[in-house]
C-alpha cells in the first residue's frame, strides 16, 4: 500500500537529501528541444503572449542606441539577455509542468508561478542574475574604453569598419568575446536547472544553485553543448530585428524544463502550487485553436 506524504504548501519545503543528478547524453539535449517544440506547438499563443516583450525590448534598445555614444554596448546588451533569460522564462516552465502533468492549460496559468512558495527565492536568484548582467555591461564598457578611449562611437567614422579592420577593433572583439564567455559560463552553471527546480520542488536558492553546479560538474560536455545551442538559437532569433526571439525564447524555456527533468531525479514528495479557485480564460487562448497541431504522445 502506497504511503501518502502530507505536503505543506505554505512555504518552501526542505529536502531531506540532495537530489540525485543524472548523466546526460547528447541525445537528451535533442529530445529536450523536441519536447520543448511540442510544448510550444501546444500553447503557441500563450508563449508568444509571454515573450512578445522580449523582442519588443530588443527593438526599442536597437532604436535607442543607434547613432549614440552607447552604440558599442548594443552587442553586449543583446548578448546579455541570455544571462537573465532563465528568469524571464518562469511562466513557460509552469506551462510545461502543467502539460506534462496532464493539467488544464490557459494563458493565466503561466502566472501561477507567482503563487509558488519559492517565488521569493526565484526573485532572489533573478536579482543575482540581473547583477551579473549589470557587471557584464560595465565590463564591456571598460573593454571598449581600453581599446578606443573615451571618444563617443558616433564620432568615429564607419564604426563597424573600425571594429573589423583595426588592431583596436580586433582587441575589442577578442577581449569582449572572451570575457563575455566567462560571464555566460557563470550564468549557465548557476541557472541551468535552478529555476525549474525551485518551481518543481520549492527549493531555496542555495539548494537550487548547488544542484545546477552538480549537474554541470557531472555533465560538462553536455552542458557546454547546451550553452552553445542556446547561444546559436539566440543569435538566429536576434537577426531579423529580434523578432525571432518570440519563438526562440519560448522554445528554450520549455526545453529547459525538460532538460531539468532529464538531469534531476524526480522527488517522491514534490509539493505542488495551490490550485486557483476558478479557471480564467483569456483572449490569448483563441489563436491556439486556429493552429491545429496534432498532439504527440511521448513515452
Amino acid at each position: 500500500m502506497a504511503t501518502i506524504y502530507p505536503v505543506d504548501i505554505s512555504g518552501p519545503a526542505a529536502s531531506p537529501a540532495e537530489p540525485m543528478v543524472h548523466r546526460l547524453s547528447f541525445a537528451d539535449l535533442h529530445d529536450a528541444l523536441r519536447r520543448g517544440w511540442e510544448d510550444f506547438k501546444a500553447v503557441p499563443s500563450h508563449a508568444i503572449l509571454l515573450c512578445v516583450i522580449y523582442p519588443a525590448l530588443g527593438l526599442a534598445l536597437a532604436r535607442f542606441v543607434l547613432g549614440y555614444s552607447v552604440l558599442p554596448l548594443l552587442f553586449p546588451l543583446a548578448a546579455g539577455f541570455a544571462l537573465i533569460g532563465p528568469f524571464a522564462a518562469l511562466g513557460l516552465y509552469e506551462l510545461s509542468r502543467r502539460r506534462e502533468a496532464g493539467e488544464d492549460i490557459s494563458a493565466w496559468h503561466a502566472f501561477d508561478v507567482m503563487r509558488s512558495p519559492s517565488f521569493g527565492a526565484m526573485l532572489g536568484l533573478g536579482v543575482l542574475l540581473l547583477a551579473v548582467f549589470v557587471v557584464w555591461i560595465a565590463t564591456a564598457q571598460a573593454i571598449y574604453v581600453a581599446a578606443f578611449g573615451y571618444a563617443p562611437a558616433a564620432a568615429i567614422p564607419d564604426f563597424a569598419t573600425q571594429v573589423l579592420t583595426t588592431p583596436e577593433g580586433w582587441t575589442l572583439i577578442l577581449m569582449g568575446c572572451g570575457v563575455g564567455l566567462l560571464f555566460a559560463i557563470l550564468a549557465l552553471c548557476v541557472s541551468v536547472v535552478s529555476f525549474p527546480m525551485m518551481l518543481d520542488r520549492h527549493a531555496g536558492i542555495a539548494e537550487a544553485i548547488a544542484t545546477s553546479l552538480r549537474v554541470t560538474a557531472r555533465n560538462p560536455l553536455q552542458i557546454g553543448a547546451w550553452g552553445l545551442i542556446v547561444a546559436a538559437l539566440l543569435v538566429l532569433g536576434s537577426l531579423p530585428a529580434f523578432l525571432g526571439l518570440a519563438v526562440v525564447i519560448p522554445l528554450l524555456g520549455h526545453a529547459t524544463w525538460h532538460l531539468y527533468r532529464k538531469a534531476v531525479e524526480p522527488s517522491a514528495m514534490t509539493p505542488r502550487i495551490r490550485p486557483s479557485r476558478r479557471i480564467r480564460r483569456s483572449a490569448a487562448d483563441f489563436p491556439a485553436t486556429l493552429l491545429q497541431w496534432k498532439p504527440r504522445n511521448d513515452s
